[in-house]
């Protein structure tokens, strides 16, 4: 579990969100759909202004803030492979002295169709190895999720294989308001809160 504390810098614990993109490192693995989460991540590091550096958890960082006066986010993206997301998520919720609740975790969902966001809090890991690694090792899964639908694949195509595939091209142009998408309900989740991001994701249709 984690306590409530200042960080060295000053700013009070609840001023301060960890928001982790899953994924696998490296090139080979950097456009497949298992990465869209830490897609996602580029876009907000992006809006705050932040690139990714390397930090002693074995991941790599990037720190801002969305509007002046705002939360500090912590971005976040693990030097390992998804299995091992948690070792990284739990030594950084430590380091910045961050409860569960303050963590949200972006990531691909093969039960969501392509191009569909959902969000939740807490809850079962269904199968997804990062999830599963992150909630044993912070002692709970009642962090925040951003699920980012990636779709079934088709045929009889397995799973493990297509989502280390990829985008299609046909798939491009979607796949960039899918991950604007995505950064816009990580931000309404930490300004505004879980139901406000449901209300305006859940159910959307284009």
């Amino acid at each position: 579990m984690f306590w409530r504390k200042k960080h060295e810098k000053g700013e009070p614990v609840g001023d301060v969100w960890l928001i982790v993109g899953l994924g696998n490192p490296g090139p080979k693995y950097e456009t497949t759909r298992h990465n869209v989460g830490q897609m996602a991540l580029d876009v907000l590091s992006d809006r705050i202004g932040s690139r990714f550096a390397s930090h002693r958890t074995n991941s790599r960082i990037a720190e801002g803030r969305l509007v002046p006066g705002g939360p500090k986010l912590v971005l976040a993206k693990s030097n390992g492979y998804m299995n091992t997301s948690g070792g990284p998520v739990s030594a950084l919720a430590k380091y910045f002295s961050v409860p569960a609740d303050r963590i949200v975790v972006l990531h691909d969902e093969l039960d969501l169709p392509f191009d569909s966001i959902k969000l939740k809090q807490g809850g079962g890991h269904g199968g997804h190895n990062g999830l599963r690694d992150i909630a044993k090792a912070l002692g709970t899964p009642d962090f925040y999720r951003v699920r980012i639908g990636i779709g079934r694949p088709p045929g009889q195509q397995d799973a493990a294989d297509y989502v280390l595939r990829p985008f299609a091209s046909v798939e491009t142009g979607p796949l960039a308001v899918l991950l604007e998408d995505a950064a816009d309900a990580t931000e309404l989740l930490v300004n505004e809160g879980l139901l406000a991001a449901q209300q305006q994701f859940h159910g959307r249709t284009r």
